[in-house]
């Protein structure tokens, strides 16, 4: 039985439990444990009465509304906060069981919740040292296709998922508990896939996904299940243009961007705008900022683990270039440069790309860019990722084509800045990559349940799949 503790209505807070019967006793693993983000987040907070002065034990019960003693595992698919975010609510309750990932998402995880526990939990150094002491205990890397049996009815392995670096599927082998009838195979399972979060399948730097085998049943994101990415020469022309805008009127290009994946790619790109164009004097004169400690600490970590590239990436290296530390780019680290930093490109006009989180506009170092240049239509605010309902940035994507305004922070703002969105750089599968994943399986699912999406979304995609594989049932789980 498969049970789903988010992701279910929208596309946040992913969190599905896999319930099984071993030994005669119900167990569960969990795969992902993420916050929810946007009008999901406000719609929990509401149905929980939207108290200020909550106790520890009311914050545990409304972030892990299920009971945990029985589950043996959690898997984690990938690390981008929507799919880790209640994990140190999950601790807190006492979960205290194995945490399998990839190896590159062990050595990640920690980076990211050591970042979400400051700024949703606690400034105390010390008692995040403590639960990043017991976490890292908990974490069990496994290298990709590797087997991992949790007992001995349930075992799973980790694909590759070309979202972001260390992502994965997920795939559960499930013994039958059930005695078996006269003429059937004692040993029968049942396999059951989880997708995670799917690249696109032309995104930079991460190795593209490869479909499985066969399943019976399938749990598939829909993020992008009703639109189709530009391809990476047409986004990537776009992309120029865009820079060469800022050159010439002076303004600074604003990406909200998550700290890990589409921060790299999108470095990666412009490294290869500025390669393309080096004879250009004027392409030498433009600044990249990467204005977040976070997203420095992901680039070197990507660095790092470089071995994990794609070919095309290998290739780039091999030529003595630096598609992650070229010279044209700066880190922002401390909070007193990065105040001193919008100051400057206020003041100075010179010509700069600043990519900045949080992704959607909804927190972090973005938002006082967005303050300081919405309003001057010298600026461009370009959007690379999914915006979820009820975010700054989905306000900032329907109004300011309009010229219309948002609210920040009680300050109402005049939309003049330039407004583009280029979906190809999204790091999720479009719906040709989300029904080739299907297509490329020998042996097709009996069952695809959508998930990890909003509701056209999803019911565009279940339409496809009906029309391409009439004999797949595909389903939208209500919970």
């Amino acid at each position: 039985m498969i049970n789903h503790h988010g992701a279910v209505s929208g596309v946040t807070g992913s969190c599905h439990e896999l319930r099984y019967t071993h030994r005669g006793q119900e167990k569960g693993v969990l795969i992902d444990c993420g916050l929810f983000q946007g009008d999901e987040a406000l719609n929990a907070e509401l149905q929980n009465g939207g108290r200020p002065d909550k106790t520890q034990e009311q914050l545990l019960s409304e972030n892990i509304p299920f009971p945990i003693d029985h589950i043996a595992a959690l898997v984690v698919t990938h690390v981008h906060i929507d799919h880790v975010g209640r994990i140190p609510y999950l601790i807190a309750k006492g979960f205290d069981a194995p945490i399998y990932c990839t190896v590159a998402s062990a050595h990640l995880l920690p980076l990211v919740l050591e970042d979400a526990l400051k700024v949703g939990f606690t400034r105390n150094q010390a008692l995040i040292d403590m639960f990043l002491s017991k976490i890292k205990q908990q974490i069990r890397p496994l290298a990709y296709n590797q087997i991992q049996h949790i007992d001995e009815s349930l075992s799973i392995k980790l694909s590759p998922a070309g979202h972001i670096l260390g992502s994965a599927y997920v795939t559960c082998e499930l013994k039958s508990s059930s005695p078996p009838r006269r003429g059937t195979n004692p040993k029968e399972t049942k396999t059951i896939i989880f997708s995670g979060d799917l690249g696109a399948s032309q995104s930079p730097i991460i190795r593209s996904f490869q479909s499985p085998e066969a399943c019976d049943e399938l749990v598939l994101e829909s993020t992008y299940g009703d639109k189709n990415h530009e391809d990476r020469v047409t986004r990537q022309q776009r992309l120029q243009k865009i820079l060469e805008r800022a050159l010439e009127d002076g303004g600074t290009v604003l990406i909200p961007a998550f700290s890990i994946g589409r921060t790299q790619e999108l470095l990666y790109e412009i490294e290869d705008i500025l390669h393309n164009n080096e004879r250009n004097s004027k392409h030498s004169k433009l600044n990249v900022m990467v204005d977040s400690p976070l997203a420095a600490q992901f680039t070197q970590s990507y660095r790092e683990l470089k071995h994990l590239w794609d070919d095309e990436a290998q290739a780039k290296l091999k030529q003595g270039r630096h598609p992650l530390n070229f010279d044209e780019l700066t880190t922002i680290e401390s909070h007193k440069e990065h105040l001193e930093t919008i100051d400057y490109l206020v003041r100075s006009r010179k010509p700069a790309i600043v990519i900045a989180a949080s992704g959607m506009c909804n927190g972090g170092r973005i938002m006082n860019y967005l303050k300081a240049m919405l309003g001057e239509n010298r600026n461009d605010l370009l959007f690379v990722g999914y915006q979820a309902s009820g975010t700054i940035g989905r306000l900032i994507q329907k109004y300011g084509p309009k010229g219309g305004y948002v609210d920040i922070d009680g300050k109402r703002i005049i939309i003049k800045a330039n407004i583009h969105t280029i979906s190809g750089y999204s790091a999720h599968a479009d719906q040709s990559d989300l029904k080739f994943f299907v297509r490329g399986m020998k042996q097709k699912p009996k069952k695809i349940r959508l998930i990890h999406g909003d509701g056209s979304a999803k019911r565009e995609l279940r339409a496809q799949l009906n029309h391409d594989f009439p004999d797949i049932d595909v389903i939208i789980p209500e919970k």
